[in-house]
């Protein structure tokens, strides 16, 4: 028997349904650690979804939206509107020569990864008498496939980046190595926050460290243990990611 698709409002339903079960389970893991459940965002990580499931989420109460292509999200833009209380954050990598887009799309960026990138924006920013808020996003595993600064790396170039006045640094970002059981990556969101608490003792002018955006669907509810103050779910929410073509 062929299986019978779901109907718009079958979808709709279900992704409400997502969103509470995904904010009972940061609440819990929030508490587990003593922390108040209100200090950790969701953040829907949105790309490939089409407009249609974004509109459900909003309306189940979603107010931060996860986006990694610039066309897309402008395409979106379009469809949706600037929703009233609705921000859109950049969470995946961006080239220098499309910095100049980023400015009127989102309103804040997780994947700020290296220095050259930083100075590009800051350039950028004060042609247009603006300030990106950023997040820094740190390689703890030191996987040579992805991007981020390593640790080392960060505390090397941390006063040139605080000599940038028109980038605004918000805190730290990381996507840790593939782990088989959510434990596993406890470690590394250990370490970000660690390295978080260094930098904010140490102090810079501008800077703040207030943020941690780190888990994912797999391991959410340990990185809300060890101190996410943002996690991007994507699957949670939405349910399978649809291929991009």
């Amino acid at each position: 028997m062929t299986p019978v698709k779901a109907s718009d409002t079958d979808k709709v339903l279900s992704i409400a349904a997502n969103v509470r079960r995904v904010r009972t389970r940061m609440r819990q893991a929030a508490e587990r650690a003593g922390r108040d459940p209100m200090s950790v965002r969701l953040v829907a990580a949105s790309k490939t979804v089409d407009a249609a499931r974004i509109r459900a989420a909003i309306s189940a109460g979603v107010t931060i939206l996860g986006e990694n292509y610039l066309q897309e999200t402008r395409q979106k833009l379009g469809q949706l509107g600037q929703a009233a209380g609705v921000e859109w954050h950049l969470i995946g990598p961006l080239q220098r020569n499309k910095v100049r887009y980023v400015f009127d799309l989102f309103d804040m960026m997780h994947s700020l990864d290296r220095l050259e990138l930083a100075e590009e924006i800051n350039r950028r920013a004060e042609r247009l008498g603006r300030r990106l808020s950023v997040l820094l996003e740190v390689n703890v595993g030191g996987e040579t496939s992805k991007s981020g600064w390593t640790t080392a790396g960060l505390l090397n170039d941390i006063r040139q980046l605080a000599a940038l006045p028109h980038i605004q640094v918000r805190g730290l970002m990381t996507i840790p190595p593939p782990t088989s059981q959510p434990h596993e990556a406890r470690p590394f969101f250990r370490q970000l926050r660690q390295l978080r608490n260094r930098l904010a003792q140490e102090g810079y002018d501008g800077m703040a460290f207030d943020e941690l955006s780190m888990g994912m669907t797999a391991d959410y509810e340990v990185a809300i243990e060890e101190g996410a103050t943002l996690v991007r779910l994507g699957t949670a929410i939405f349910g399978p990611r649809p291929e991009r073509h």
